[in-house]
């Protein structure tokens, strides 16, 4: 069996994040639903960009947000995503980079450019996100680093990559190397849309592939069809072997060998921009079992980091996790 060098190795969209603040009106007089993440062409993201106001531009992606929370907490995270040899590639590959995460895909050549996401925060910090992809779809089975999966004790994928041919596949020969290597595989279903699209996919993959299943409570009613929470979560336990569940200010229910565990949410004075919640409590859920923590520790480390990125705008801790947590007397 390889050696294990990475706790995380993340596979998902590389895309550079641009994080602005917006009235209501806005979004409603650019089509925008609030507080969801819809995919745009190249013409509109260009359109918001040109309307919106001040932005910060800062990789981002779902996986590869939580990767930078792992290495925020301490631990050894790598990401593979594709980006382009452009402007915007440059960022994502700097930015990532610089806050502690291997990244090694070589970017793309071609016309096809980097994928930005414009991120439109609200005052009541919801978070709306215009997408678009680029070339991040493309990512193809040669990308998939066979030494960096088997290097990892757990690999985790992103639901919002299972759109194109070509990342499917992917994403499949990733499952494929990890579980060859004795490694876990991890899942995050990313979005209620893009599980209405993969269901059965979806069920198939985790019934069969995933060894720890990520989603927050539209998503996980969404895959089983429901509108009850405890019915989905009732479902969800039918057919994974650890499942975090995540449900905003009520927290998260751990599902593991046939028991459920609630973790409360952990306090926020103010919530000023929900963007990356859910991969920061990825990041610290990830952790926690990587580095041997209980399923409540580990729950518990995912909400201490979301409720720190909550507070702030941007999905980067703005403090180190690990001496966050070391103050709140989860690590030593």
């Amino acid at each position: 069996m390889p050696e294990i060098i990475h706790d995380v190795v993340g596979i998902g969209n590389a895309i550079v994040d641009i994080i602005g603040r917006c009235k209501e009106e806005f979004l409603v007089k650019h089509g925008a639903p609030k507080g969801r993440m819809r995919l745009v062409e190249a013409e509109t993201v260009s359109k918001l960009y040109d309307d919106m106001g001040p932005g910060i531009e800062i990789s981002g992606g779902s996986v590869a947000n939580t990767m930078v929370g792992i290495a925020s907490f301490g631990g050894k995270a790598a990401f593979i995503g594709k980006v382009a040899d452009d402007e915007f590639g440059r960022i994502f590959a700097h930015d990532i980079r610089a806050a502690g995460v291997v990244f090694n895909t070589k970017a793309a050549q071609g016309k096809t450019p980097t994928a930005r996401s414009l991120i439109l925060v609200t005052p009541d910090g919801e978070r709306t996100m215009n997408t678009f992809l680029g070339v991040s779809p493309e990512l193809a089975r040669s990308e998939v680093d066979a030494d960096l999966i088997s290097s990892a004790r757990i690999v985790y994928l992103e639901g919002y990559l299972f759109d194109r041919p070509e990342a499917k596949a992917a994403f499949r020969q990733a499952a494929d190397i990890a579980e060859k290597s004795g490694r876990q595989v991890a899942l995050t279903l990313s979005d209620p849309f893009c599980v209405d699209r993969h269901r059965s996919e979806f069920l198939e993959l985790i019934r069969s592939r995933v060894d720890i299943l990520f989603a927050n409570e539209a998503e996980i009613t969404s895959l089983y069809q429901t509108s009850s929470f405890d019915e989905a979560a009732r479902r969800a336990q039918a057919d994974t072997k650890l499942a975090a569940l995540t449900r905003s200010e009520k927290g998260s229910v751990i599902l593991s060998q046939g028991k459920s565990v609630a973790v409360p949410a952990a306090p926020v004075a103010k919530v000023v921009d929900t963007t990356g919640a859910g991969d920061l409590y990825a990041a610290g859920f990830l952790y926690g079992v990587a580095s041997g923590r209980d399923v409540e520790t580990a729950g518990r480390l995912g909400s201490l980091a979301a409720a720190e990125i909550i507070s702030h705008i941007g999905a980067r801790p703005q403090v180190r996790l690990k001496d966050l947590a070391r103050a709140k007397g989860l690590l030593a």
